[in-house]
């Protein structure tokens, strides 16, 4: 870092006296005077002929004044380079996201998004298994969620409504619930760790327990094994909604759904300055969902 006294020493030149050069820095020109002595008397050598109303350079004073304006304007150009390039959406971002939902709400989008921001190099990785964001190194991760953990900031990008639903031909073949506990007798289908279901409806809350009729680690293998009738399934609309709303598939026991406290979050780094890159890439996200069929919410943000 450079000693100050240099820095102190080329405004005074540039401010062409003491005085004046003091009043810029707040300084008075007894402690400018001090200063500037205790350069010289490092460096063995003196730098101006000077009062309070004028300085002049000795040869040794131009020479350390041009060396010093050379080093600052550099420093000057290096911060500029720098902040610029935070301030602009450029250079690399990796994402992280949930297999289905990224193949579904992400993937879309990523032409999109390039388009608009041609000089973000994007790598997207879909997994569903929990990433630790700074030991993988992922600038930000979309996670369905209602906990976000202190560590990380994050922005509500869409709601994510569950609903009950099976396929016409389930529902031919063994009739459809009428009542929350007629479920007990239904067959139920849950990718592991999702079963009990816990419900609510306008009027309380109910816990639904029971093993899925096929076992398996796949969300999407739910899905794919309600539409075939193998079962009931409590889905999300961002998942099902096109099959709803073409008839593959049937929403059971109306008024009761999953929770509202999960929300499709975009998650990153808790830190005083986020990257542009991040940024450019959730308001590109939240701005295309606004607008989805499945998506009830606007968007908030928790720091």
């Amino acid at each position: 870092m450079m000693d100050p006294d240099y820095e102190l020493f080329a405004r005074a030149v540039e401010a062409g006296s003491l005085s004046a050069a003091g009043r810029m820095l707040m300084i008075s020109p007894a402690m400018m005077s001090k200063r500037i002595a205790r350069l010289e008397a490092r460096l063995g050598v003196r730098l101006v002929h000077r009062t309070t109303r004028r300085l002049a350079l000795t040869e040794e004073g131009a020479i350390l004044h041009r060396d010093i304006v050379a080093i600052l304007e550099a420093i000057a150009q290096a911060e500029d380079r720098v902040t610029n390039r935070l301030r602009s959406a450029i250079g690399p971002l990796r994402v992280s996201a949930p297999t289905s939902f990224g193949r579904l709400h992400v993937a879309p989008h990523v032409g999109g998004f390039l388009a608009a921001y041609p000089a973000i190099e994007l790598e997207l990785n879909l997994t569903d298994a929990y990433v630790d964001l700074l030991a993988e190194q992922i600038d930000v991760a979309i996670r369905i969620t209602s906990d976000i953990p202190a560590s990380l900031d994050a922005q509500l990008l869409a709601a994510n409504r569950r609903i009950l639903c099976a396929s016409p031909a389930y529902v031919a073949e063994h009739g459809a619930p009428e009542r929350i506990e007629d479920l007990a007798r239904h067959r139920l289908l849950a990718a592991d760790g999702q079963l009990p279901w816990r419900l609510v409806n306008g009027r309380g809350r109910k816990l639904v327990d029971g093993r899925s009729h096929v076992r398996t680690n796949s969300s999407e293998i739910v899905r794919e094994l309600a539409l075939s009738g193998v079962g009931i399934a409590l889905r999300s609309l961002w998942d099902v909604g096109p099959q709803l709303a073409e008839g593959q598939l049937v929403r059971l026991l109306y008024g009761w759904e999953g929770p509202g406290d999960l929300g499709v979050h975009a998650v990153y780094p808790r830190a005083a300055f986020r990257p542009p890159v991040v940024d450019a890439f959730v308001g590109f996200l939240r701005d295309r969902f606004e607008g989805a069929p499945w998506n009830a919410a606007g968007s908030r943000e928790r720091s």
